[in-house]
This record gives C-alpha cells, structure tokens and sequence, in this order.
C-alpha cells in the first residue's frame, strides 16, 4: 500500500458516545480537554482499521504502522495521517509518554492477526495493551504520580472485559473474534461456536461468570484510584466510571449477552455518575 497517498483510516460512524464511561467529561480540567479529545480520536481511528471486516490483515497492519510512524515524527506529512500526527505535537506539549499512544497500535496489530485467547492471562496481556494505556495517558495528563497506574490498570482492563462480554455474541459472528479465555470454554464443556446461539447455554454461562469474577476482582483494585488522585476533576471522573463499571458487572451477571444488548439506562448511567461524584466529594 502506498500510505503517502492512499486513504488510512476507515471510520466506523462511532463515537464517544457509544463508551461505557464518559470521554473528557466537564469533570476533567477545560484546558486538558482538547488534549483528550485528540487521544480519543486517534484511538477510535486506529481500532476502526483493525475492526475493519474488508481489510486484509497485512493491509491493517501496513495502516496501523503508517500511523505509529507519524506518532514517532518519521511519516511523509501527509493528510491519511493527521489524528496520528496532531497527537504527537499534543502529547509532546503535555509531556506524556507516547507509549501510551503506540501501546494501542501495539493491541490492534494482534486484532489483525489473533482471534482467539487461550487463558485469562493471556487476555488480560492483550488489555494491558488495549485498554490500560487510556488510563495511564489520563494519570499523566494530570500530572499524577505512576504509582496510581496499577489502579487505573485494574478499571481500564476491568473495562475492557466489560466490553467484550457485552460484545462476546457479535464480536464472534461478525468477525470471528472471541475474547473468552479457551482453556475456561473447555472446562465448561463448551466451545466458540456456542456463542452463535440466541442465548447462552450453561457451559458458557460459566464462562461468563468466570470472567466476571476476574472483572470483580480487578475493580475491587480499581475502587482505590479515586483517592489515590491529586486531581479532583479526575477523581470524581475516575470514581463515576467505577461505579458505572461495578453497575455494568451486576447486570452482565443477571442477563444473557447473546439474548440482549446488556447496557445502563441513561438514569442509572447519570446515577452512577452522581454517586461517582458524591463520594469524592463527600470523602467516602
């Protein structure tokens, strides 16, 4: 591909909107906003191109790559690869470590090529690639100290899980993707093709609710970021999304993601955010 000419992007018509959690939400500092916005851009373009069902997998990877290299200064200044290159010069001016950009291409480089995870440390590998980044680049925009990462850690991959469990039917039909761990499938008797079905049987309910027990686990550790922030905004966000992430869990656990679309009400989405809010304030 000739990524100094051609197209690199492939825009899916999401946005922040569709995300479980709020993105630069007025919580966040006003000057810090912009900066956001520029990450998630980048972010929402790069997965674009690695969910992309028309492109090749060396055809992704070529993009992706294209994409890196604008983040590291070294791309031919063309247009394909604006959002990479306007969140270089916004990460330099805020000091963030890009490796919290290039980390996200690293994850969307295995999309092209992995489909399948074998244990749930595997998977989580892939979300501290995926999903942690976001975190840490936040920590950072804020001036925070690094030794909050492995709390934010914790919530972006407990996130991330989240997702996949919501998404887990579709993410199977229509790309042939599954992130359940392989080895829990086989001990419950069951396999990927069961996630093809209109609802769950019992072996891949285990499944589900294994996962779900390791998402507890990593938001137990994510319940301590709140109040390991020196920023308020960021607290009070950090906090929504906890409890917005602790809601979604409970409603995974009671209904069937192959029979419906388990998602929060915008009240009990808004809810979540007002507790979030309450309990930093409040110092609880």
């Amino acid at each position: 591909m000739d990524t100094a000419s051609a197209a690199i992007e492939t825009p899916s018509g999401k946005s922040a909107g569709d995300e479980n959690f709020p993105v630069g939400s007025f919580l966040l500092p006003k000057r810090l906003r912009p900066h956001v916005a520029l990450y998630y851009a980048f972010a929402r373009a790069i997965d674009d191109i690695a969910d992309n069902p028309d492109l090749a997998p060396d055809e992704k990877i070529a993009r992706l790559d294209a994409m890196d290299q604008a983040l590291l200064g070294k791309d031919d200044g063309g247009a394909a690869v604006n959002k990479a290159r306007k969140l270089r010069a916004s990460m330099l001016e805020t000091h963030v470590d890009l490796a919290h950009a290039r980390d996200l291409i690293s994850a969307f480089k295995q999309d092209a090529v992995q489909n399948r995870y074998a244990n749930w440390a595997e998977l989580i590998d892939y979300c501290d690639r995926s999903a942690s980044p976001v975190g840490r680049y936040l920590l950072e925009l804020h001036g925070e100290s690094r030794d909050g990462f492995r709390f934010s850690d914790a919530l972006c991959n407990a996130l991330q899980v989240i997702n996949h469990l919501q998404d887990c039917a579709d993410d199977y039909r229509e790309m042939d993707r599954v992130y359940l761990p392989l080895d829990w499938m086989s001990q419950a008797g069951t396999s990927v093709e069961a996630l093809g079905s209109p609802m769950a049987s019992a072996g891949l309910r285990r499944v589900i609710d294994e996962c779900l027990d390791g998402t507890k686990e990593l938001l137990q550790e994510a319940d301590r970021l709140p109040g390991a922030l020196t920023s308020r905004g960021l607290a009070m966000e950090s906090a929504a999304i906890v409890k917005i992430a602790w809601a979604l869990t409970d409603k995974l656990s009671r209904l069937d993601p192959l029979a419906t679309r388990v998602k929060l009400t915008k009240p009990q989405y808004l809810l979540c955010g007002l507790s979030g809010v309450i309990s930093v304030l409040t110092g609880r």
